[in-house]
């Protein structure tokens, strides 16, 4: 019984030694040299913009296409 106790605690010490392992040596990686950053990340654009779009209308133009469209209604009924 001792015996798959021990071997356990092995396997638990191995995992928590991969866990802390991995992220140190990946910072070490990356802080370490900058050319890694950018050929991860520097080639991806993360962010794209819609192309530009025609402005709204002003409140003023508004105010009219509201007001023609009153007068238009009107005509009809």
């Amino acid at each position: 019984m001792s015996s798959v106790g021990t071997s356990k605690g092995i396997l638990e010490i191995a995992k928590f030694g991969v866990y802390v392992a991995v992220p140190i040596v990946l910072m070490y990686t990356f802080a370490n040299n900058s050319t890694n950053i950018n050929r991860f990340m520097g080639d991806r654009s993360y962010v794209v913009y819609p192309k530009e779009a025609p402005l709204p209308p002003s409140p003023k133009e508004l105010r009219e296409m509201a007001k023609e469209l009153a007068r238009n209604n009107k005509n009809l009924y």
